[in-house]
């Protein structure tokens, strides 16, 4: 049975951030299988409780709802709207577990890379 859980990325190690930025990253409140890779099929049937926050030191700079789209594309689509949404690059192969590194591609083009801090059931 697939359970939700709260997955806190921060900022990896990258030009202008030599030592990463763990104040700077995402809050997802995503469904993970055994493996820890997410799962499309529950969020669908649960899209409501799929969630990110976008935060900047101790502040929510965006929130909005992680969404499963065609093609296994995961979006973390801001309620700002579409200029700060996020799209994870190959997310449905990663592992969210303690250590790994994800990718986010923004609309801008930049990608970013970031540590799973931790994850959490909730």
């Amino acid at each position: 049975m697939t359970q939700f859980h709260h997955i806190r990325l921060e900022l990896a190690r990258e030009p202008g951030h030599p030592e990463g930025a763990p104040d700077e990253g995402y809050d997802i409140v995503a469904p993970l299988d055994a493996d820890g890779r997410l799962d499309g099929e529950a969020q669908r049937a649960e899209p409501g409780r799929g969630h990110v926050r976008r935060f900047s030191g101790n502040e929510t700079v965006s929130a909005g709802q992680l969404r499963h789209g065609p093609g296994g594309r995961w979006v973390l689509d801001m309620d700002q709207g579409d200029a700060d949404d996020a799209v994870g690059f190959r997310f449905g192969d990663e592992r969210f577990v303690a250590g790994e590194y994800v990718s986010l591609s923004l609309p801008s083009g930049e990608q970013h890379t970031y540590v799973v801090a931790r994850v959490v059931e909730v």
